[in-house]
């Protein structure tokens, strides 16, 4: 990425870069009434090398059943001796909970390595906007203490939507950020205070209401220069996309990231660690994808995008439902089954492309990208 920095001294990686990793939990605090923060560290003095916005996965067992949930990392690679998430309590949230509810310091935990395509190193931008809601600031917030630690004068624009001023994560944080580098541009947006008293400061712009495309305007004139990364529930993330579509943003420039897209994540990189686990390796345990040098072991449930974003290949799959087929590849070798072939002709088919995120194999297969 051109205009960042990656901290090079960050060498040494969790000690199985690929299967299951034990972490400790050393510190947890409440970001707000219903969002904890816990912090994790090796059972021995390491350096975790991550990109910022990546994810991590927890692999518990919850009454007896294994469960796994993939947490965005709201620590940053530029502080690297630490991992830390920040979860919020949810209804029905059974991983969410169960963290919140036993976690303490001095227990440990089973994890996969951090992982995922939407962080700063694989989406270049010189200006950048992050639009957040709930716990979608986590991201961003890694994000941004990132480039305030490693660049001068980042230019940062966050505006972050909450329901109200006691439900803003990172508050306090972000503020002090935002008071120590003129570039940072800091605004809230709430739903409705809940309190008569003084709520805010002088670093950070505060407006009641919701995002819409008129404020957005008022908040950051210059949005349409900047590379927009998104993070939110679902209809946040639907709302914002309609906001930027009506002021004829280049969607192009538009990257988020989707809690739904990382419990689907979650369960395919359990599947691959615990398939590694395993020797020997078989055809009745999965087939093995090569592209170039790079080589990964996927289930017959698993995808082809699963192989190729597992190694951190590049590739862009919007729709990841084979409508838009935007993931489209070649099959130079081996057999695979494909559930759509939209937008690919007769002799796209012939000559051997199919929709990596509706592919799987069906025996060992070389791949192209190009």
């Amino acid at each position: 990425m051109q205009n960042i920095m990656p901290n090079t001294a960050l060498s040494s990686t969790p000690a199985n870069p690929v299967g299951f990793n034990q972490l400790v939990c050393v510190e947890r605090w409440h970001e707000t009434a219903d969002v904890v923060s816990f912090r994790f560290q090796a059972g021995e003095p390491m350096k975790f090398d991550y990109k910022p916005g990546q994810f991590i996965t927890f692999v518990l067992e919850i009454n007896g059943e294994q469960a796994c949930r993939s947490y965005t990392l709201s620590s940053t690679p530029s502080r690297p001796y630490s991992l830390m998430v920040t979860i919020k309590r949810v209804d029905g949230g059974l991983v969410s909970n169960y963290l919140i509810d036993h976690l303490q310091p001095g227990q440990t935990v089973r994890v996969l390595p951090p992982t995922g395509q939407f962080n700063l190193f694989d989406i270049p931008a010189n200006k950048y906007l992050f639009l957040s809601a709930g716990c979608g600031i986590t991201p961003m917030y890694s994000m941004s203490r990132y480039l305030t630690d490693t660049q001068i004068n980042a230019d940062i624009a966050v505006v972050h939507s909450a329901r109200t001023q006691a439900d803003i994560i990172f508050k306090n944080t972000l503020e002090t950020m935002a008071a120590r580098h003129a570039s940072f541009k800091l605004c809230y947006l709430v739903e409705g205070v809940t309190t008569d008293t003084v709520w805010h400061t002088e670093e950070a712009f505060h407006y009641v209401g919701r995002l819409s495309a008129q404020n957005l305007l008022s908040l950051v004139p210059d949005f349409a220069e900047r590379i927009v990364f998104l993070c939110g529930p679902e209809l946040y993330m639907q709302a914002v996309k309609t906001i930027l579509t009506e002021l004829n943003f280049d969607m192009n420039k538009l990257y988020h990231e989707s809690f739904a897209t990382a419990v689907k994540e979650a369960q395919s990189h359990v599947k691959q660690a615990e398939i590694q686990s395993e020797t020997p390796t078989t055809s009745s345990t999965g087939f093995m994808l090569s592209i170039g040098d790079k080589k990964h072991l996927l289930t017959a449930e698993q995808t082809l995008l699963d192989g190729i974003e597992a190694e951190g290949l590049p590739i862009i799959a919007a729709c990841r439902s084979g409508v838009c087929g935007a993931c489209k590849c070649k099959v130079l070798q081996g057999e695979t089954e494909s559930t759509s072939y939209m937008t690919l002709t007769p002799t796209d088919i012939e000559a051997g492309y199919v929709l990596a995120c509706s592919t799987r194999l069906k025996s060992d297969v070389t791949l192209s990208l190009i």
